[in-house]
């Protein structure tokens, strides 16, 4: 063997390293949603570091929130920021609007606080049919707008546009999924935008949600909901067959429903870039929303995102935003109480239920929270065994102001008794009001305890201490962060090892 031969094996040996090591980054990276409807926000800086220590290298965000978006900064972490829909007439009315958010929501946090943002998501799921066209007019002329601006900003190549949209936009007549197409009122619409985003070489998204398929129909197979060989158990589900294709699990047979819309409407689906912008389970509030569940469907979806997996209709495994990080107790409660739920970690970073990620890691918790003091408001037992139309009237006014979506048939605090029923409701007032002076009142109905009367599977919780949320624009961070600096020693080590085999060979 020459030496011209053994140096070319030795530049292929370490090309594959430096290859090896993109491709186990990128295997093991995952993605989520963060949302901030929260009373009592976890401090963005240690949700930063709660993804980065979880594995979760993309994030998206509901709407352009600057402590999170500045915490975003240097971290390693990819983003796809939102523009609510109420913002969509104003992005469709004129470019100059969409140039003013563009320079305030992504061009000042790129240059000031080197936040690595890659998409803007321009609205969300407005094609809702609940919604009546609301957004039907104003969603198209928004996006063109947004890429325009987004061009104008010098942008256009690292930040891609798009609209996650709910997979009510698409429909199967027979329900299989080579029958699928867009929704017949909105089909030229959605043809248009598709072609947009494919014409910019940008992504287009879509929600698809198995827990809600299984919760509005009575009838809906309840292990077709989950993907076989998930943690739990799973392909009991009796197949759907769709010409030589077998479905086992309605995440598949959905997404490839959306395949064929798109194959329908002249548009080669392998060619586009899909985003599965919401999926998940959530956790409480409803009789199917429970962690054994959740744990058992969202380990079933992490084994296929660290697999690479994708479906029958096409092999291509898509980018999966996982909903979603924690819980949000101001979220709306339409369509129901699971709403504020979704989280894999509790309102406070907790971790509600074990998940297998890559390399045999476990979840970890966040650190470093900071709760108000250890002490709960409860009803006060001299007015428990009297207190009548008083008592309800209270609770009633507690649970109008403050989160008590964990009460009520099926969910967590289901079994308590009426006045332990009036406690979870004070405290949850309570702790909403961060402890003030006469918030456990009630008309003299309250009574505060350092005990904690959590029981069972029912918690009452502590909130977090948020006297000394940040309230200053801090200075911009100036050094790279953890994940970068990984980032370039790798490259630097490979490249070093080049160098000392050019020196060697030659």
């Amino acid at each position: 063997m020459g030496r011209h031969d053994t140096y070319q094996k030795f530049i292929l040996l370490c090309l594959s390293l430096l290859l090896h090591h993109n491709i186990v980054k990128n295997v093991e990276g995952l993605a989520c949603n963060w949302g901030t409807q929260a009373s009592h926000p976890l401090p963005p800086d240690i949700v930063v570091k709660l993804l980065r220590e979880n594995g979760f290298n993309k994030v998206k965000l509901f709407e352009a929130d600057p402590g999170a978006l500045r915490a975003l900064g240097k971290s390693g972490i990819q983003v796809m920021v939102g523009i609510p829909n109420d913002l969509l007439a104003t992005m469709a009315s004129t470019v100059t609007n969409a140039e003013l958010w563009v320079q305030q929501n992504v061009s000042q946090y790129i240059s000031l606080y080197g936040t690595d943002i890659r998409y803007v998501a321009v609205g969300n799921e407005p094609f809702l049919k609940t919604y009546k066209d609301r957004f039907v007019r104003s969603t198209y002329p928004a996006l063109q707008n947004v890429q325009a601006a987004l061009v104008k900003a010098g942008l256009g190549r690292q930040v891609k546009v798009t609209v996650p949209l709910n997979a009510d936009v698409y429909e199967s007549g027979d329900g299989l999924p080579s029958s699928g197409d867009f929704r017949s009122d909105i089909k030229t619409l959605m043809v248009s935008i598709v072609r947009f985003l494919a014409d910019s070489v940008s992504p287009i998204t879509f929600n698809i949600y198995p827990f809600l398929s299984l919760n509005a129909d009575p009838n809906f197979p309840r292990e077709y909901a989950f993907f076989p060989n998930g943690s739990g158990g799973g392909g009991g589900a009796k197949p759907v067959v769709d010409g030589s294709i077998s479905y086992t699990n309605v995440f598949d047979a959905n997404f490839d429903t959306l395949v064929s819309a798109l194959e329908k409407n002249g548009f080669d689906a392998n060619k586009i870039e899909i985003i599965v912008g919401e999926v998940g389970w959530p956790t409480d509030g409803d009789q199917n929303a429970n962690p054994a569940l959740a744990q058992r469907f969202n380990q079933g979806l992490l084994n296929r995102i660290l697999q690479g997996q994708g479906t029958p209709r096409r092999r291509t495994a898509p980018e999966i935003y996982i909903f979603s990080l924690v819980d949000e107790d101001a979220k709306s409660i339409d369509p129901g109480k699971f709403e504020r739920h979704w989280g894999i970690f509790s309102y406070d970073g907790a971790v509600k239920y074990p998940l297998s990620l890559a390399n045999g890691r476990q979840l970890v918790p966040a650190k470093g929270v900071r709760y108000l003091a250890r002490e709960w408001c409860v009803l006060s037992s001299q007015a428990a065994g009297n207190a009548g139309a008083a008592l309800a009237t209270s609770a009633s006014y507690a649970c109008e102001n403050a989160d008590c979506t964990s009460l009520g048939p099926g969910s967590s605090c289901a079994a308590l008794d009426p006045a332990a029923n009036a406690s979870y409701a004070f405290n949850m007032y309570f702790q909403k009001m961060d402890h003030r002076r006469g918030s456990c009142n009630f008309n003299n109905l309250g009574a505060l305890t350092k005990i904690d009367p959590s029981s069972g599977s029912c918690r009452f919780p502590i909130q977090i201490d948020t006297s000394r949320r940040e309230t200053s624009k801090p200075r911009p961070p100036r050094s790279s962060s953890g994940a970068t600096l990984a980032k370039w020693t790798t490259v630097t080590a490979v490249a070093a090892a080049m160098v000392i085999g050019w020196t060697i060979f030659n």
